[in-house]
């Protein structure tokens, strides 16, 4: 096998900063130079802060914008049958 062909995979902290969650996991992202956190098994491992995540996105939070989509159907309705009547009468 080839030598340095893979990206090194180490432990990293990702830290949602928006609701102040974060998470232990691995990952090949490089973390040189950037800020450590003590996690809970009093080890220091470095950080990735994120925007977003399942502790904030609005999904999985279940704070998510639910769309009015009858509401919609029948404006779409509405419309298309002044079009089409409108087609209609100028056939005949």
């Amino acid at each position: 096998m080839k030598a340095n062909t893979h990206p090194e995979y180490h432990d990293v902290i990702f830290f949602d900063s928006s609701c102040d969650f974060k998470f232990l996991t691995r990952s090949t992202v490089e973390t040189k130079g950037r800020e450590k956190m003590k996690w809970t098994d009093g080890k220091e491992y470095p950080v990735i802060r994120i925007e977003v995540s399942s502790e904030s996105h609005p999904f999985y939070t279940g704070k998510h914008k639910i769309m009015d989509t009858a509401g919609r159907i029948d404006k779409f309705r509405q419309r298309h049958a002044r079009t089409t009547g409108v087609k209609a009468a100028a056939k005949e």
